[in-house]
């Protein structure tokens, strides 16, 4: 059991290290010979635009859910006018910046380490080092930029989104006043709250491509190996943007 533990410890902490050196190289090709122009835009695309429809759904039903939820509770104590404050605090500060980063492991950190992966396994990443093509500059660096960029950017849409789906359940639904949840919303809410969102977002981001390209180069096996790491990359990055979302939150507010 001693020896098994060990060993566990052992991978994890060699996984870590390894995606960690991934992650600076990245960085430092991003500065030392920068991705061309067009593969930036085909990831900021993928990642970002294609993702907006997913993101624009579920933050509309997200905000309204927040209302439809605490609408009860507030009624009893007749403060239903809290309820845009509720919706935009919620969304901003933890909704909006977890479903967003949530969402875009689902399409596009799965869809990430499933390409990468099945490079790997067909020796395509060791053609590019064949023709002097550095496979992290090449790949992992215009992924990490444009997810840095993109789910922040899809942050803030969903936070505008959940705001007006819980605009349309409380006003619309439930008959709350239209000027005291649009005016307590703005007594209430800071910019700080929707700041320390995007700062959630941009580290989400990172810790998205980090990990799933790192377990894109670390696929073996063939097509089940690829299966696999696909699964691992998915639920790593889930659980990485919850845990890391804590302390973030104790951080930042």
């Amino acid at each position: 059991m001693f020896s098994r533990l060990k060993k566990l410890f052992d991978d994890f902490f060699t996984s870590v290290g390894e995606a960690t050196l991934l992650l600076l190289q990245a960085v430092w090709f991003l500065f030392k010979k920068p991705p061309k122009l067009e593969h930036f835009v085909n990831q900021l695309a993928y990642i970002g635009a294609e993702t907006l429809p997913v993101v624009l759904v579920t933050s509309f039903f997200s905000g309204g859910v927040i209302v439809v939820e605490t609408y009860s509770t507030f009624h009893r104590f007749h403060a239903e006018y809290l309820l845009g404050a509720v919706v935009a605090i919620s969304m901003a500060r933890e909704l909006g910046p977890v479903l967003t980063s949530l969402m875009v492991v689902a399409r596009v950190g799965s869809a990430m380490t499933a390409q990468i992966g099945t490079m790997k396994i067909t020796e395509q990443i060791d053609a590019l080092r064949v023709l002097a093509v550095n496979p992290v500059g090449y790949l992992v660096t215009p992924r990490l930029v444009a997810s840095l960029i993109s789910v922040p950017l899809l942050t803030v849409v969903a936070d505008v989104t959940g705001i007006f789906g819980g605009w349309f359940v409380a006003v619309k639904l439930f008959g709350v006043n239209d000027y005291l949840f649009w005016q307590k919303m703005k007594d209430i809410v800071e910019l700080h709250d929707f700041l320390g969102g995007i700062y959630k977002a941009a580290v989400f981001g990172v810790i998205i491509a980090t990990v799933s390209c790192y377990f894109g180069f670390a696929t073996k096996g063939g097509a089940q190996g690829v299966g696999k790491a696909t699964t691992s990359s998915v639920v790593t990055s889930s659980m990485l943007i919850l845990i890391v979302d804590y302390f973030l939150s104790a951080l930042i507010y």
